[in-house]
């Protein structure tokens, strides 16, 4: 365990809501309601819990209306917190975000892009109810986030829900109102709170995948007014001319294609003939499986051999959010287009 503080960055979400007039608003003075709920836990946890500090952001974000610029915002309070010191030393030797659950997976793979090589714990967290709800999830991922955060061998952006610590870049929202509401369908738990102590799993971690000083990415999203990426699931009788309509769209830059099974797609020329025009325009574009388990491998039959003709990248068995929320990452910075192609096929987080 590090022996400096956690920040917890409260950004908005249900965890604290609270009771208005018609329904739940957003709630204020989130810094002694959370102390409040974690003196009720027994005496002993509360003891062994670590020092935290905690920064509200004054215009909570609403998670389903958050933007990249948020997802920026946020990697750079993060960052500017990491860099802070106390007589020469770390100030912070971990962060909990609390987040909305609505699109918590997507900030936390965003975050993990952003800040590569992070040597502390990034914990993503957030609740199914409120804070002062009744039998309320809330103050049970505060403590286990809090815990977490404190591991010296967590280095990454990583989500924390219902005792269980999954990589960030490898998560996803699985059920709209379970406490165990979030699952990573291609990546084995990273720990998991045993007897109310974090327990990390041997060599699953980045602190074993991936060494060195930290490399943060704090690209300049401000630019994507609206976002320069978009994801298209395909359906049977998708025609070439709806597909147009977005991927030569002069605002799109980089899409993500939801394709059938391994990697497969109508036998279409008029479709893979418009994929390949807008890969040769320099647009971005990826495959990943609409089945949630499992890899694509575009080679396996000949309808998939289309996608690979066409230019389009695989993203093996990448989640939707960690898909797109690289391909934005990568757009925002001045790489050329080879550039761009090698590294989302490169793996720089373990998103893949």
């Amino acid at each position: 365990m590090h022996s400096s503080s956690i920040l917890v960055i409260y950004t908005g979400g249900t965890l604290g809501m609270q009771e208005g007039p018609r329904g739940l608003v957003p709630g204020h003075d989130i810094e002694s309601r959370l102390r409040t709920a974690l003196e009720a836990l027994p005496p002993a946890r509360q003891a062994s819990l670590p020092a935290f500090e905690v920064v509200q952001y004054a215009a909570p974000i609403d998670s389903s209306a958050a933007t990249p610029a948020d997802w920026q915002r946020l990697a750079q309070d993060i960052a500017g917190a990491y860099s802070a010191t106390d007589a020469g030393s770390p100030r912070y030797s971990g962060f909990v975000v609390l987040h909305g659950t609505d699109t918590l997976a997507w900030t936390a793979s965003s975050l993990a892009y952003q800040l590569q090589g992070i040597d502390r714990a990034v914990v993503v967290t957030g609740a199914q109810r409120p804070l002062e709800a009744e039998d309320s999830d809330a103050p049970g991922n505060i403590e286990a986030a809090l815990r977490f955060a404190a591991c010296r061998n967590l280095q990454e952006v990583a989500v924390c829900f219902a005792g269980k610590l999954l990589r960030g870049a490898h998560t996803r929202k699985w059920h709209t109102h379970a406490f165990d509401g979030f699952a990573s369908p291609n990546y084995p738990l990273l720990g998991e709170l045993v007897d109310n102590q974090p327990v990390l799993y041997p060599s699953r971690g980045l602190d074993a995948q991936q060494r060195g000083l930290p490399r943060f990415e704090l690209a300049d999203y401000s630019s994507f007014e609206e976002s320069p990426v978009v994801r298209i699931a395909l359906w049977p009788g998708l025609s070439a001319r709806l597909l147009k309509s977005w991927l030569l769209d002069d605002h799109v830059r980089g899409a993500l294609l939801e394709v059938w099974g391994s990697g497969n797609i109508p036998a279409d020329p008029a479709l893979t003939g418009l994929l390949a025009q807008a890969s040769g325009a320099g647009k971005l574009i990826a495959a990943i499986s609409q089945c949630p388990h499992g890899p694509v491998s575009m080679n396996t039959y000949a309808a998939g051999q289309g996608l690979i003709d066409a230019g389009v990248l695989p993203a093996d068995a990448m989640t939707p959010e960690a898909a797109i929320t690289k391909l934005v990452h990568l757009l925002a910075q001045p790489l050329n287009d080879a550039e761009r192609r090698q590294r989302f096929l490169t793996s720089l987080i373990g998103e893949r």
